[in-house]
């Protein structure tokens, strides 16, 4: 099973990719972030390429080269970069995993595909095991928000056996407001040291309440005119 050396809990920032005026990536700025997350919000754990960071609307090329920036800028000063390398297409999100393994990433998450959405939780974690299987050294998490995958299967239902099927399962980032649902998720699974990550900002401080670990969020990325300027 995947151990990390840190347990991933607390603040984790959903890093923006910084774009030029043409729509390139900016990587100059990037070791500059990395700083300004360290330095100026105490935050040294990241979320690369989520729905902040447009990962979803990058080539897969572009998603390679901006992981390796964030792995490479942070090294010996982020404890954790964890890479969503999810993908409508399996073999996409398999080769991005195992990308994330070779350049020395952290962790691995992964959101459904949702274009032709798995119906049960059943094709779900088919689907997910297939990608962890990929980098079966890393923790591996699944990135709930259905509000914009469309897939309505419950994070509680999900959670139940999953690590029977994906051993290096970690936990999850929770990014919608059933708090219901979330509430189950942290109950039923207390035993199991997830972590377990919110990932709505409003709702944070009730999330906490009900025993989240921790938070990914833009929060700690609200004021980078600084550093795009420059």
């Amino acid at each position: 099973m995947a151990s990390p050396k840190k347990k991933l809990q607390g603040l984790v920032a959903a890093t923006i990719t910084p774009m030029t005026e043409n729509g390139e990536i900016n990587f100059s700025v990037i070791g500059r972030y990395v700083d300004y997350l360290v330095e100026e919000q105490g935050v040294k754990s990241i979320f690369v390429n989520g729905t902040t960071g447009e990962g979803l609307s990058l080539s897969i090329e572009e998603r390679r080269r901006v992981a390796e920036e964030w792995v490479t800028k942070g090294k010996n000063k982020l404890d954790q970069v964890v890479i969503h390398v999810g993908a409508l297409s399996l073999k996409e999100s398999q080769e991005l995993a195992k990308h994330a393994a070779e350049i020395g990433a952290d962790g691995i998450a992964v959101i459904a595909p949702f274009f032709l959405k798995p119906w049960n939780k059943d094709v779900l974690i088919n689907f997910l095991k297939e990608v962890a299987a990929s980098a079966p050294a890393l923790p591996f998490y699944y990135y709930h928000i259905p509000a914009l995958t469309g897939v309505k299967i419950r994070a509680e239902e999900l959670l139940d056996g999953i690590q029977d099927k994906i051993p290096t399962f970690q936990g999850l980032k929770f990014s919608d407001t059933d708090l219901l649902d979330f509430g189950q998720c942290v109950d039923q699974n207390r035993q199991r040291q997830f972590a377990f990550l919110f990932g709505v900002d409003e709702q944070l401080l009730s999330a906490l309440v009900m025993g989240a670990t921790g938070a990914v969020g833009s929060f700690a990325s609200r004021d980078l005119s600084t550093l795009c300027s420059n």
